[in-house]
């Protein structure tokens, strides 16, 4: 048997009596498991998203290309952050949406 065959063995006996002692099935708690994983990535990265909106004054990234077109935010010193935000928010969405799916 090769390590790997072996490490999943153990990971399986491991939830199996984590689910025992917790009185779930194994599918229960692995749904548990990842909607809680889901949970804590998503929190991190609405804190991400609150520095940069707290940052800037903004509430979003169609805030902040609004305030671009109207010459009140300098886009030289904010263009990183401009391309940070998106990607989180972008972020933020997927995590929702498989957060939702779980439930």
């Amino acid at each position: 048997m090769t390590d790997l065959a072996v490490q999943d063995l153990q990971t399986e006996a491991i939830w199996g009596i984590v689910a025992q002692e917790l009185q779930l099935s194994e599918q229960d708690l692995l749904k548990q498991g990842i909607r809680s994983l889901l949970d804590r990535r998503l929190r991190e990265v609405k804190t991400q998203i609150f520095e940069i909106q707290s940052c800037y004054g903004v509430s979003s990234v169609q805030d902040m290309e609004t305030r671009y077109r109207e010459g009140t935010l300098e886009e030289a010193d904010s263009w990183r952050d401009w391309q940070r935000l998106d990607h989180l928010e972008y972020k933020r969405d997927r995590l929702l949406q498989l957060a939702e799916a779980l439930r």
